[in-house]
């Protein structure tokens, strides 16, 4: 019987300059959440990321929780098996307390490779998680490979162990968001494949049906017809 490899994730992140995320930032916000980041002791990267983004970083944090399997769950560095891109602070647990000076940081600072600060610490990030899970890991990208902004500086680090799920190829953010929440709940994970060399664009696949909505039963012929 052959042993399933390691695995961990890389969270793309949230948008932090949409209207959820002014919303949560606002001094007259009163819901739990938002006062909690207004704190000293910040409140958690992943619930503040999935209150921004919504669908698809929700489906993303349940999806990753569901069937991250770290090499060493005793390590600092790969204890739970997901990690979240920032714009300014490298690879971060969604457990990490995020201030709201932080936060606000965040959304000033562009996610782009060649913004050198996002570059170093990404880099920075990266290598130590490799050097943390070793060489037989899998890196499962939850996030964009259409454009260079992940990919550029995290295919270099981690070579052909950096991989993606193919059916993410052609969704919108929400449907991959749904699709996520579908895997977790059926208890069935995608399919991987090496980003380098893969096909990053393509069409556009079927809509997914909504949630609790049965797929229509083949109908049967009846005799008498």
């Amino acid at each position: 019987m052959t042993l399933a490899r390691p695995k961990v994730f890389l969270l793309s992140p949230a948008n932090c300059g949409g209207m959820r995320a002014r919303l949560i930032a606002s001094p007259q916000a009163q819901f739990p959440l938002a006062r909690q980041m207004r704190a000293s002791s910040g409140a958690p990267l992943g619930e503040i990321f999935s209150f921004v983004s919504g669908l698809y970083f929700r489906g993303k944090l349940a999806y990753a929780r569901r069937f991250a399997s770290p090499p060493d769950p005793g390590e600092p560095m790969s204890a739970g098996g997901i990690f979240i891109i920032t714009a300014n602070a490298g690879l971060r647990t969604p457990e990490t307390p995020l201030t709201l000076a932080s936060f606000r940081a965040f959304s000033n600072a562009p996610i782009d490779a060649t913004n050198a600060a996002y570059r170093r610490s990404i880099e920075r990030g990266a290598t130590a998680l490799r050097e943390a899970v070793g060489d037989e890991c899998q890196v499962v990208l939850l996030g964009s490979i259409a454009s260079g902004k992940y990919v550029e500086l995290l295919q270099p680090i981690f070579g052909d162990n950096l991989l993606f799920p193919p059916a993410f190829v052609g969704r919108g953010d929400m449907s991959r968001g749904g699709l996520m929440l579908r895997c977790v709940a059926d208890g069935t994970e995608l399919e991987y494949a090496p980003i380098s060399g893969a096909i990053r664009h393509g069409k556009r696949p079927p809509k997914l049906q909504p949630l609790g909505v049965r797929a229509p039963a083949p109908r049967v012929r009846d005799s008498k017809e």
